[in-house]
C-alpha cells in the first residue's frame, strides 16, 4: 500500500504543478499515470511543439516545459506509479480513499485529485487480426526502454513525430530499423522528416512508404510482419523482425473514472469552481482539462491556477485544526531548494524509470 497526503491521477503539466503547490504547504504527493513517463500529451504526443501562452515564456517547447516542471518539483520528492491506469476507488471509514490500478497497485490518501487531462490515454491499435496474441511478445505500443531493442530487428509503423523520432533514435541502437507509413508524406516535424530521409539514404533506416503492416506471423512470439504495398506491382513482402511497434498516437478516454460516481458532463467531470474545484464527492477534486464548469477554458495556465486553489482546500481538509497563512515564495523560499541543482532532477527522473 502506497500512502500519501494527496494522490494525483494524471502526471501531465497540471498534475506536476499541483505537486509544487502542495509541496509549499508541506503535503506529500504521489502520481498515477497510464503513460510510461510524466508529462502527459506534452511528452508523449508533441514534445517538440512550441507553446506560447505560459506566463514568463514567450515560447517554450512542450517537452522543455515538462522538464522544467520536473525540476521545479524535485525538492518535494513526489512518488510515481507509471504505466498503470487508475481503475477502482473505495472510500474508507476514516474518510480516506484507496485507489487501485489495473495492475493491482494500491494507493491510499485522504485527498484524490484527478488531473488526467482529457482522460486516460489508450494506444490506437492497428486493425490487424490477432494482434493481441503478440502483445508483450514482440509488440509494444510504447517505448519504455530503448536498450531492449539493441542489436534487434525492429519495425515501426506510423507517420507522426513519435514514429519519426524513435526511428531516428533507434537507428543507432538496433541491428535494423524499418519505418512503415501508409502515405508518402509524414505528419511530423519537418526537421525529423528530413533526418529520416537522410538516414534512409545512408542505409541506417529502411524507409517503406505507401505501405502498411497487414498481418503478423510467429509461434510463441512475433517472428515476422506482412507488409502490403499500395503499388500492386510490388504486392506484399514478409519481413522478419524481433519487434513491431505501431505508433499511431493515443486515444483519450475518461476510462474507469467515469464509473466512480462522479457527476459527468460531455466526458468531463463537473466541479465547483466557485470555491475549490471539488467534485460532487467530498475529498475528490478535478483540475485541468478533465474538469468542466461555466466559463471553462482548456488552457495549461488555467490548470495551474486550479491546482493552486485546490491545494489550499486540500490542506484544510487534511489539517482541519490548523490555519495556514499564505506566504509568497519570494519570502518563504521553496524548502531551501537551489534551482541550480539539476543533478537532483536527474535523480528523480532516474527513480521513476
Amino acid at each position: 500500500m502506497i500512502k500519501t497526503d494527496i494522490l494525483i491521477i494524471g502526471a501531465g503539466p497540471t498534475g506536476l504543478f499541483a505537486v509544487f503547490e502542495a509541496g509549499l504547504l508541506k503535503m506529500k504527493c504521489h502520481l498515477i499515470d497510464a503513460l510510461p513517463q510524466p508529462g502527459g500529451q506534452c511528452s508523449e504526443i508533441y514534445p517538440k511543439k512550441p507553446i506560447y501562452d505560459i506566463p514568463g515564456f514567450p515560447e517554450v517547447m512542450a517537452g522543455e516545459l515538462v522538464d522544467n516542471l520536473m525540476e521545479q518539483i524535485t525538492p518535494f520528492e513526489p512518488g510515481f506509479t507509471l504505466g498503470e491506469r487508475a481503475e477502482n476507488i473505495e472510500k474508507q471509514k476514516d474518510g480516506s480513499f484507496i485507489v487501485t490500478t489495473n495492475k493491482g497497485t494500491k494507493h491510499q490518501a485522504p485527498v484524490v485529485v484527478i488531473a488526467g487531462g482529457l482522460g486516460s490515454f489508450e494506444p490506437r491499435k492497428p486493425p490487424i487480426k490477432g494482434i493481441q496474441k503478440y502483445e508483450e511478445k514482440g509488440i509494444s505500443y510504447f517505448i519504455k526502454d530503448p536498450e531492449i531493442y539493441r542489436d534487434k530487428k525492429v519495425v515501426i509503423a506510423g507517420g507522426g513525430d513519435s514514429a519519426l523520432d524513435w526511428s531516428i533514435f533507434l537507428a543507432d541502437v538496433t541491428k535494423e530499423v524499418s519505418l512503415v507509413h501508409r502515405r508518402k508524406d509524414f505528419r511530423g516535424a519537418l526537421d525529423s522528416v528530413e533526418k529520416v530521409e537522410e538516414l534512409s539514404k545512408l542505409g541506417k533506416i529502411n524507409l517503406i512508404t505507401d505501405a502498411e503492416v497487414v498481418d503478423l506471423k510467429g509461434k510463441e512470439k512475433l517472428e515476422s510482419v506482412l507488409i502490403r504495398h499500395k503499388d500492386e506491382a510490388r504486392g506484399e513482402e514478409l519481413k522478419t523482425t524481433d519487434y513491431f511497434i505501431p505508433l499511431f498516437g493515443l486515444s483519450p478516454k475518461l476510462g474507469p473514472i467515469a464509473n466512480w460516481g462522479l457527476e459527468i458532463e460531455k466526458n468531463a467531470i463537473k466541479v465547483d469552481n466557485s470555491y475549490d474545484y471539488q467534485t460532487n464527492i467530498p475529498g475528490i477534486y478535478a483540475i485541468g482539462d478533465v474538469n468542466t464548469y461555466k466559463g471553462k477554458l482548456k488552457l495549461i495556465l488555467c490548470g495551474f491556477h486550479e491546482a493552486a486553489i485546490m491545494c489550499q482546500s486540500a490542506y484544510q481538509r487534511i489539517n482541519p485544526d490548523k490555519k495556514y497563512v499564505m506566504k509568497y515564495t519570494t519570502v518563504s523560499g521553496v524548502n531551501g531548494f537551489d534551482g541550480s541543482k539539476k543533478e537532483a532532477k536527474r535523480e528523480v527522473i532516474k527513480s521513476i524509470n
